[in-house]
């Protein structure tokens, strides 16, 4: 199995529809070890009974907000784990009306809380770890389209996706001195918890799938796949990189059209429902 032998920590884990169980199934089906963490304790009864079903008993409290949460949590690790082999970072938030209202009336305040979650996490989490990350050690991320390109309703967590993309590559290069990699994985629109929070999603996921060329919709396992692959020995050297598994959307530089009865050019987007 790929991933016999290796320990990892997976941030952010919401439920089994989430993209970062795609990734824990993947990493669990190839032997990997791994621990967890909630939020806070309603979403504690639905990721403790994950974490026994991928054969694991650590489940951390984790609010990377919070700095006793963060100052505590490379010694747990190192208590029960020692060193580990790969982190998974799933963690993206911006308060409501930062995705409902226009993007140019973000507040100041909405801003700072989407880089400070969604982006400045990742660089807080590494550094906290530094001491129980192994010299080999895989650092993946969660990325979306809508960061270097515009996506309707998705506001300033698209600005947020531009700086972890970024963040990815600055990050490469630092720990790449240390032999340590760092990868995104830019997934296309899946439905999850965190989805339901972006206006008009449904619309988004039906205009993705008739114009990706694979003429689908990707899912958490697709991802949870190609995930295993970045946190394995198998991509030992890539880093750096932002991986798209999209169905391949994020090629496209048109919208599909195709020709109806009348012989008139239709559209993607009057062709879905």
């Amino acid at each position: 199995m790929l991933m016999k032998g290796k320990k990892g920590l997976i941030v952010g884990l919401a439920n089994n529809k989430s993209i970062a169980y795609g990734i824990a199934k993947a990493c669990a089906a190839q032997g990997a070890e791994m621990a967890f963490t909630y939020l806070n304790d309603a979403l504690k009864k639905r990721v403790v009974p994950i974490a026994k079903e991928f054969g694991s008993e650590y489940v951390y409290e984790l609010d990377v907000s919070n700095e006793e949460h963060m100052a505590s949590l490379a010694a747990k690790i190192e208590k029960d784990f020692g060193k580990i082999d790969f982190l998974v970072h799933s963690v993206a938030f911006a308060p409501k009306e930062a995705l409902s209202e226009p993007f140019i009336k973000t507040s100041k305040s909405a801003f700072q809380i989407a880089m400070d979650i969604s982006v400045y996490s990742l660089i807080d989490l590494t550094n906290r770890l530094e001491s129980v990350l192994s010299d080999d050690a895989s650092i993946l991320t969660l990325s979306y389209l809508g960061g270097p390109k515009y996506i309707v309703n998705y506001n300033v967590m698209g600005v947020a996706k531009a700086a972890l993309e970024s963040t990815v590559r600055y990050m490469a290069v630092d720990l790449g001195q240390k032999g340590q990699r760092v990868n995104a994985i830019s997934a296309g629109p899946i439905k999850t918890l965190a989805a339901a929070g972006i206006g008009d999603f449904k619309q988004i996921l039906n205009w993705n799938e008739v114009n990706a060329p694979l003429k689908k919709n990707v899912t958490i396992d697709e991802v949870g796949n190609s995930a295993m692959y970045l946190l394995s020995d198998l991509s030992s050297g890539v880093t750096g990189e932002i991986h798209y598994v999209d169905a391949g959307y994020n090629i496209m530089g048109m919208a599909a059209a195709q020709t109806n009865e009348e012989g008139k050019t239709v559209l993607a987007w009057d062709l879905v429902d």
